[in-house]
């Protein structure tokens, strides 16, 4: 694992110099994961190929829409599709075809490159919770979200450890209009961070803005042959392929920028009920989707992305944390191995109200499925709650604390010298103790992993300091890690012109709240 780290208020000279180090602000960033674990494989092989040939019957006899949009539509019928009206009906092979141009992994760049990220291959890259209008707080209760909000969900991302990448909108800040919000997101994660980013994909001159923001970060030259945004692009599951999402995959296609085509998948209301059909339904969307990707630009970096959850039979509620998800997660990851993709899935997804045990709970069997089913990049990661409407102060930082367990797992098992430690063992022999050992001494700093939210102190000690629950702990995080939020540096002439851009924009149009 590498790590950067910065440190303000550093002082020199005897007594004072001890005091800085121990009072300064430490400020740690972890590189994405590489595992050096197995991927769990729930499926056989005849599993599998029942599947992709059910799949390839799907695209070739049912088809998908993608509607209002000729442009599509021409270039599927180019390709050898066969279009009747807004239905294309693929033939066997072709989208397959075309989807090996994809890349099997490639580099988001950041723009500080020490944060650069590669996604595929054995990696997995940890990104924010996404989407949710309203946010939630251990004072302030359940309430819309503000661009403030935002903002501080990004220093929040900025100031986590175990985070690698900032998002994309990681609230949705209602108190800016509906056609400028997307201008004030992108700022604050190319201002407040510097980690990598998502862009806008709610509209195709929206995400324009976007490559045009990437280019006076990066540079034109830099932005034309390098990705430096990885954006989400839903199927309007079942197999709909709607204007506004392919208006904005055809916008970072063509910029080779990089695009999770992702189905929306609510087992037994957007596909069926079953884990083999939910199976073949995602697979045959994320074929057609990338192909179409490839159809735009061949070469164009694209992610496998499954979003999965279940539905509660009696209240129509979508369910997370399920056994049924995690088998469709663990398939899925099976399935883009084999075509060669990126993998997009999992999460920590919850159905609670508030980050209580529930939240535990379904939290920890996704995240936990996630990087066992060889998930490449988790959209989600930390702060999700209430299915998603929901982005929590408090949930953010526990889940973010509990990352860093997914990076020690995925390490792997050390069985180096000094990870044998027969030495150790002789040293102590029978009926001795490991305390104070030379390699006890030697290791005890980064032997295990260690949580900076949780409660591990004695009954005593946790009573005079208030008896705080889990979440209590969280909000006082929170605050810390608000108050000590360092900006990473900027060139002052890039960021004249990105707010500049943005003030140009914004004073081009009237707002819109619709």
């Amino acid at each position: 694992m590498e790590e950067v780290v910065d440190r303000r208020g550093r002082r020199g000279g005897g007594g004072a110099a001890r005091r800085a180090e121990r009072t300064a602000v430490r400020v740690e960033f972890a590189r994405y994961i590489e595992r050096n674990i197995p991927n769990l494989e729930i499926l056989n092989e005849e599993a599998l190929e029942i599947i992709e040939a059910n799949a390839e019957t799907v695209l070739a006899e049912i088809g998908v829409n993608f509607v209002e949009n000729p442009a599509a539509l021409d270039l599927w019928r180019e390709a050898g599709a066969e279009v009747d009206g807004e239905r294309v009906r693929i033939p066997r092979g072709l989208a397959r075809k075309l989807c090996a141009t994809a890349p099997h992994e490639f580099t988001q760049h950041a723009r500080n490159p020490a944060r650069n990220v590669v996604i595929g291959g054995r990696n997995l890259v940890l990104a924010p919770v996404y989407g949710p209008p309203f946010v939630r707080d251990l004072n302030g209760g359940r309430r819309y979200a503000t661009i403030e909000d935002f903002r501080n969900f990004v220093k929040l991302g900025q100031m986590s450890k175990w985070l690698h990448h900032s998002g994309g909108t990681v609230c949705e800040p209602t108190d800016v209009a509906v056609n400028k919000r997307h201008l004030d997101m992108l700022h604050a994660h190319m201002t407040l961070s510097d980690k990598p980013f998502m862009g806008s994909v709610t509209e195709p001159s929206r995400a324009a803005d976007s490559v045009e923001m990437a280019k006076i970060l990066f540079g034109d030259a830099f932005v034309d042959q390098n990705t430096v945004m990885t954006s989400l692009v839903n199927i309007n599951s079942p197999l709909t392929f709607d204007a506004t999402m392919m208006g904005a995959l055809e916008v970072y296609a063509r910029a080779n920028q990089a695009c999770i085509i992702s189905p929306f998948i609510v087992g037994g209301a957007m596909a069926p009920v079953s884990v083999a059909g939910t199976l073949t339904q995602v697979l045959a969307e994320v074929l057609a989707g990338v192909a179409y990707s490839q159809l735009i630009r061949p070469g164009a970096p694209v992610i496998f992305g499954a979003f999965v959850t279940s539905i509660d039979m009696n209240s129509g509620a979508p369910t997370f944390g399920t056994p049924e998800a995690a088998q469709i997660t663990l398939g899925a990851g099976q399935l883009a191995r084999r075509l060669g993709l990126p993998y997009r899935s999992a999460g920590g997804f919850t159905g609670s109200k508030l980050p209580d045990a529930q939240a535990a709970y379904e939290t920890s069997n996704t995240l936990n499925t996630g990087l066992l089913a060889g998930v490449n990049f988790m959209l989600h990661a930390c702060g999700w709650l209430e299915g998603g409407l929901v982005s929590s102060y408090e949930k953010f930082v526990m889940d973010a604390d509990q990352l860093g367990y997914l990076h020690r797992l995925a390490a792997g098992v050390d069985v180096s010298a000094n990870g044998q430690a027969m030495e150790a063992i002789r040293e102590v022999g029978p009926g001795g103790h490991y305390l104070g050992c030379d390699h006890t001494q030697a290791n005890f700093k980064d032997a295990f992993w260690k949580t900076e939210v949780l409660d591990y102190k004695p009954f005593e000690t946790w009573e005079e300091e208030g008896a705080r629950d889990t979440y209590a702990l969280a909000h006082a995080r929170v605050r810390k890690m608000l108050e000590t939020y360092q900006a990473p540096d900027i060139d002052p002439g890039i960021a004249e012109a990105l707010a500049d851009y943005v003030a140009r924009k914004k004073a081009a149009v009237p707002d819109a709240f619709l």
